[in-house]
């Protein structure tokens, strides 16, 4: 049988060293390449063809969310599993809306990711068994979405993108070198931006940006 052709994307050379590691000491699994920004990553999927893409979210150039989108199009066949940092369900329900099959923490890659590949490459969706009780208490809750404050204020240029970036994932030092200003920029941005639309914390400020389209291309 044909191992499991595998394409990780991650932009930390350490992480991605040590999950080939991990998968190539899998008897059914061959990591095929990597990738470290966004544009690399659809470039070898649609070069590479692997079975399965592993993709972090917060990715340099173009962010994991819309390189989702362009393999999806470009490379349907290819099986996307999420591997991030992140638990929560706004971009687990974000990732499952472009068609990933799968999404991981990376705390839990040790013991999870194998199984997890196995389980997307037979046809079967994988989630993180914590994140699926949040998914699922979610929908049955039926929250409302949050819309941030009515405001004259319309948030400048500057703190969409900073808003973008913070909702993807990025720290503010990652933010500061993207966007080539001083940290101490970012968070008066970030400050500003909470206060202008009435939000308090970072998963407030993801589902604000879910809501209105910030994640997407201009494309779209």
């Amino acid at each position: 049988m044909e191992p499991i052709r595998i394409l990780i994307a991650d932009d930390h050379a350490v992480i991605r060293s040590g999950l080939r590691l991990l998968l190539d000491a899998q008897l059914d699994m061959k990591v095929v390449g990597e990738a470290g920004t966004g544009e690399e990553t659809v470039e070898k999927t649609e070069a590479l063809q692997p079975d399965i893409l592993l993709l972090d979210i917060a990715m340099p150039g173009l962010n994991g969310l819309e390189a989702a989108r362009q393999i999806r199009q470009r490379v349907p066949q290819v099986r996307i599993i999420v591997l991030t940092m992140y638990d929560d369900d706004a971009y687990l329900r974000q990732f499952l809306e472009i068609g990933a099959a799968g999404y991981v923490l990376k705390k839990a890659a040790d013991t999870e990711l194998v199984n997890a590949i196995q389980a997307v490459h037979r046809g079967e969706p994988f989630i993180y068994p914590s994140l699926m009780g949040q998914l699922i208490d979610s929908y049955l809750k039926q929250p409302s979405p949050v819309r941030g404050r009515e405001s004259s204020e319309e948030l400048s240029s500057r703190e969409s993108e900073v808003l973008q970036l913070v909702a993807l994932g990025y720290t503010s030092q990652q933010i500061a070198d993207q966007l080539s200003i001083s940290v101490n920029t970012v968070e008066t941005h970030r400050a500003h931006i909470m206060e202008k639309l009435g939000l308090r914390g970072r998963a407030q400020l993801v589902r604000y940006a879910l809501a209105k389209g910030l994640l997407k291309s201009g494309s779209d």
